[in-house]
């Protein structure tokens, strides 16, 4: 019979494409899973006013990261069609096949109104060697909450921490993941 040789070598495909590929990379290491594209949010609210924006690239995931000084504070942040200013409405232009649009209930200026981030430097945020982000867009603060938009390659799975520290400062950390 030739049978056998001929199933054996179909089971052997099967399993070959059955088999679920994972990002091991270097030294085995497994990437995160359990990530969704759905809203995340928190409703903590704090005055600390926000005092940076940077982007950083890692393995599996990039990482945008909004530094508040002051407690953890609360966040919105969801996929939509088109990010808008906080206060007018305006669209706000973000390259990117999706857009994440995320808010941070916090201030983006100090007790008098003054800018505690520097708007023109969240726009330029070097995204060239990145593999998901395309996009940072200051969409402006106002009364206490701030608003970002991030353009991504398209719509992918993402996580939302809020960290404590280092001392008495916190942090919004997005990551946006390279693949499903």
């Amino acid at each position: 019979m030739r049978r056998f040789p001929t199933i054996a070598a179909v089971a052997l495909v099967l399993a070959t494409v059955i088999v679920p590929v994972t990002d091991a990379g270097a030294g085995g290491r497994r990437c995160p899973d359990g990530w969704g594209s759905s809203a995340e949010s928190s409703t903590d609210a704090s005055n600390a006013p926000i005092t940076d924006v940077r982007a950083g690239r890692h393995r599996c995931f990039d990482r945008l990261v909004i530094e508040v000084d002051g407690d953890v504070t609360g966040y919105r942040v969801r996929y939509v069609r088109r990010v808008v200013q906080d206060g007018s409405g305006f669209p706000v232009p973000v390259e990117g096949g999706a857009r994440l649009r995320i808010i941070a209930i916090a201030p983006g200026y100090d007790d008098f109104g003054d800018p505690t981030v520097d708007a023109t430097a969240v726009d330029d945020i070097e995204l060239d060697r990145f593999r998901t982000f395309r996009d940072v867009a200051w969409a402006g603060s106002f009364e206490g909450q701030t608003t970002i938009g991030l353009g991504v390659r398209a719509r992918l799975p993402f996580r939302v921490s809020a960290i404590d520290g280092p001392g008495d400062s916190s942090r919004i950390v997005i990551d946006v993941a390279h693949t499903w």
